[in-house]
């Protein structure tokens, strides 16, 4: 019987959710940055190397190749647009999961968004330290166990502009906020986080390549088992806490990284 009472539960609440969703008391907001050949990505300096950018290969348009069907090749870097970075993306995750081996249940969690417009308008080199979560916890309470900590830097704004997205100065380094060293090994080792998302073309900040250890978002977050999700956008949409954020790359073997679909589930009123 006490089985049968958590099945119904479970039941329960799926159909309250559908239900929600159906009269729109739940939104969805879709967090994707649109993905084309026009989409702005990282650049890495010489001597190393950079992955393509996106684009489509016309196979067929109804035509003869296939009358009744157009269909496209995808050609794309795995860390390209809006994705996930798995562990084995980095040296210090090597050994870890690659994205198809992340559990499911990792890519669904509450969303947490920690507003710092201000604070990288006035500095895009900004740096997000452990003293900005704890005053965010003061005011909206400790972080849950499997949620995702999305940063909002308005950064979404230059999205439509590779050079203002990418913010490259005279010598051709990159300006863009991130995470201080402390903070991005905190999250890593002490939190309860799965991950973090952020609107910039990378996890960590721009200047990122002068901390030390260089990259240090991509070095402690990937080589503790947390992921990161770039180039988000509709935070503003958001409440600091309420929503649930859902992540799906596409479970590439092997993969160290995908491209990926990133939705939101809200409370209508809860909406901006």
């Amino acid at each position: 019987m006490e089985l049968d009472a958590v099945n119904d539960a479970r039941q329960a609440g799926l159909a309250r959710l559908l239900g929600d969703l159906g009269a729109q008391r739940t939104g969805v907001v879709d967090l994707t940055t649109p993905l084309s050949a026009a989409t702005p990505t990282l650049e890495l300096p010489a001597p190393f190397a950079n992955l393509i950018d996106f684009s489509l290969e016309e196979v067929s348009a109804y035509n003869e190749p296939g009358p009744y069907w157009k269909h496209h090749n995808i050609h794309t870097g795995e860390h390209i647009g809006t994705h996930l970075d798995a562990p084995v993306h980095w040296a210090t995750g090597r050994d870890g999961k690659d994205v198809a081996q992340i559990e499911p249940a990792r890519l669904v969690g509450p969303a947490l968004v920690l507003d710092v417009t201000a604070e990288a308008a006035s500095d895009p080199d900004f740096l997000l330290d452990v003293h900005h979560i704890r005053e965010w916890e003061s005011e909206y309470g400790s972080l849950p166990e499997g949620g995702w900590l999305l940063i909002r830097t308005g950064w979404e704004n230059r999205s439509q502009d590779r050079e203002r997205f990418l913010n490259k100065d005279e010598q051709g380094n990159p300006h863009s906020p991130g995470f201080t060293v402390e903070c991005a090994r905190w999250i890593a080792e002490e939190s309860v986080l799965s991950g973090i998302g952020v609107e910039t073309v990378g996890i960590d900040a721009g200047a990122a390549a002068g901390q030390q250890p260089p990259f240090p978002a991509h070095h402690f977050l990937l080589g503790n088992d947390k992921y990161g999700i770039t180039s988000l956008r509709n935070l503003a949409q958001l409440p600091p806490v309420g929503a649930v954020l859902i992540v799906a790359p596409l479970p590439i073997v092997g993969g160290t990284g995908s491209p990926a679909r990133v939705l939101a589930l809200v409370e209508a009123n809860q909406m901006h």
